[in-house]
């Protein structure tokens, strides 16, 4: 262990360097092209070999340790960043107009590569071989991870468990947050149009106001959900957009209205899909309109295996102390990481940024997101522990 925190803090400067250069020159999903040109540049450097252009621009790189162990430990971070115009002042601000890395994922290559360096330098006292995913367009339907399974990301050579990290400013630096379990919310989109009748607002018996039907629609939609659920699994169904575009005496022909489904149940999760469908063919048979709905599935619920959970809360009671180990609640947020977690046992923990001193307060996706770089110190300890334990296991 001490030598973990040694070299964690030798190479802490290039990795403080690295996410700022990520920070500045920030990819959208898809277009991380020069994001994995530096990731390769880096690897380069360390000798470690790779695989490129995965799913789009995902990187692969592998590194076998010298002793007799036979594990394969996979550690993932994402590449792209938001369409986001940043408005911190600080001097390694996005470059590039309009796009920005809020969500923290300049901090999770940043982290991994840190990571590797730690490892490169104790690769003759482990056996067995870690593998670094780079992964491409998780804020993007269908998520990068999916692409990257397809395309074999996880079986040359198969993995014996997978990791991951995300950091979140609602933690202090210093500290991570743990949940065994399903952990983070599946989540869906669901488009409506409804295709009414339009007319003179004065005249109601001659149209069908679809607006009129969205808002009987969601209603009851809400009302079944909340009724027909079984096990009062947390459920969100939230609409945000709810287009029609008539005056205030023109009644349109239709209306356009979509939301988000999130749950922590696959089986539910699928009953709801269906209680959606079957009340908007009801709510339109009755009220003369015609509902159109198109249900789009995106990330599962992410599930982190309960027994490597526990061991991971053991390494890092280890590492940081007891009282830096949170325990958290589940998050109706996503990470398409879950592709990864029904593939392969593992589990995704969250890194503490918040520093209120410096501050480091801004929640993610918002313009002036940033992390206390400290947090990058953290996040590599942990990871290369994490890995030395676990290529140890039989």
């Amino acid at each position: 262990m001490k030598r973990v925190h040694k070299l964690a803090d030798c190479h802490f400067n290039t990795v403080v360097g690295l996410r700022r250069y990520f920070h500045q020159y920030p990819e959208l999903s898809g277009k991380e092209e020069n994001t994995a040109k530096k990731i390769c540049q880096t690897l380069d450097l360390l000798q470690i070999p790779y695989r490129r252009n995965i799913a789009g621009h995902g990187v692969i790189a592998q590194l076998q340790g010298k002793g007799h162990a036979h594990r394969v430990i996979a550690l993932r971070a994402d590449m792209d960043a938001l369409p986001v115009q940043e408005i911190a002042n600080v001097p390694y601000a996005s470059t590039i107009p309009g796009v920005m890395h809020a969500c923290g994922h300049d901090a999770h290559m940043a982290s991994l590569l840190g990571t590797l360096m730690i490892l490169n330098d104790l690769k003759e006292d482990f056996g067995g071989v870690v593998q670094a995913i780079f992964q491409p367009s998780e804020e993007e339907y269908p998520g990068g991870a999916k692409l990257m399974i397809e395309e074999g990301g996880l079986n040359s050579p198969p993995t014996d468990a997978i990791f991951a990290q995300h950091v979140t400013p609602e933690i202090e630096t210093g500290c991570i947050g743990i949940r065994e379990g399903a952990f983070m919310a599946s989540t869906d989109e669901i488009h409506i149009r409804i295709i009414g009748k339009g007319g003179h607002a004065a005249l109601p018996h001659e149209y069908i106001n679809p607006v009129e039907v969205g808002i009987d629609l969601l209603k009851k939609i809400k009302e079944n959900i909340e009724r027909q659920n079984p096990t009062n699994v947390t459920t969100v169904l939230a609409f945000g957009k709810f287009i029609a575009d008539g005056l205030t005496n023109l009644i349109p022909d239709s209306a356009t209205i979509a939301g988000t489904l999130r749950t922590f149940d696959e089986t539910w999760r699928k009953e709801a899909h269906n209680i959606i469908l079957e009340t908007a063919e009801k709510i339109g048979k009755e009220q003369n309109a015609t509902c159109h709905i198109e249900i789009k599935k995106g990330y599962p619920v992410l599930v982190n295996d309960v027994e490597i959970t526990k061991r991971v809360r053991k390494y890092a009671t280890e590492l940081l102390g007891k009282e830096r180990v949170l325990s958290l609640p589940q998050r109706t947020t996503a990470d398409d990481f879950a592709y990864f977690l029904q593939q392969k046992s593992g589990m995704l923990y969250r890194l503490g940024t918040l520093n209120e001193k410096k501050g480091n307060i801004y929640r993610l996706h918002s313009n002036q997101f940033d992390i206390d770089e400290n947090a990058l110190l953290v996040g590599m300890k942990l990871m290369s522990w994490i890995t030395l334990n676990e290529l140890q296991l039989r």
